[in-house]
């Protein structure tokens, strides 16, 4: 996979840095080959050596990444996570005409255990077949986003691994996952944003001009 926008620095705080993660990078690599890794990108950039991600974004998702410059802040901020005290929301594109509103409480296997797992979401916009939706996850189960709308009947656009049922063409797919982590506050009153990304916005105009009224 290759990617040719590069992340972002949008915002640090006493050791706290948060970046805005393209589609297609990893928090930081597992294998030593590999050619997009967020952390290998942030030493480029003369940030901390030691800094390490506090969450976790999917290699397909993009948005706002957090990272810490020494174990205690990444154990401080990471148990506000783990605690549900940090508020994410994420846009999503998914298939099929969603409610305007709803929550999904399932139990997600994490290991050999079932895991507790709440996500939220609304609607924002229908576009033909699709459905715009602002979601927030109220826990951080892996892959929590994309298993639970999955489970509700409506995949998230471009998702490989929880596909929908039946194959369906997307008018102009922009080749990659539609989920954007758009919006990060975290207790006290830090908050980090990511606009939504230039190939994702490019991709709703199109939708929009399709379901247009003539």
């Amino acid at each position: 996979m290759s990617s040719t926008v590069e992340p972002r620095l949008i915002g640090h705080h006493e050791g706290l840095f948060a970046v805005d993660k393209p589609s297609g990078w990893v928090a930081h690599a597992a294998m030593p080959d590999e050619a997009f890794d967020v952390l290998a990108w942030a030493r480029t950039q003369g940030l901390p050596r030691d800094l390490a991600p506090i969450n976790r974004l999917d290699r397909g998702t993009s948005g706002v990444l957090l990272y810490g410059d020494s174990p205690e802040l990444r154990g401080h901020f990471g148990a506000l996570f783990a605690a549900g005290k940090v508020r994410k929301d994420y846009f999503a594109l998914v298939h099929g005409r969603a409610r305007r509103k709803g929550t999904v409480k399932r139990p997600l296997p994490e290991g050999r255990t079932p895991k507790h797992a709440v996500t939220t979401w609304r609607r924002v916009e229908i576009l033909g077949g699709f459905t715009l939706l602002s979601v927030h996850p109220q826990t951080g189960r892996k892959h929590q986003i994309r298993r639970h709308l999955q489970g509700i009947g409506h995949p998230i656009v471009g998702d490989d691994r929880y596909r929908p049922r039946r194959f369906r063409a997307v008018p102009a797919f922009p080749g990659r996952l539609w989920l954007h982590a758009a919006y990060l506050a975290l207790p006290g009153g830090l908050r980090f944003e990511s606009p939504t990304p230039h190939d994702l916005y490019e991709h709703l105009v199109t939708l929009r001009r399709g379901t247009a009224p003539d």
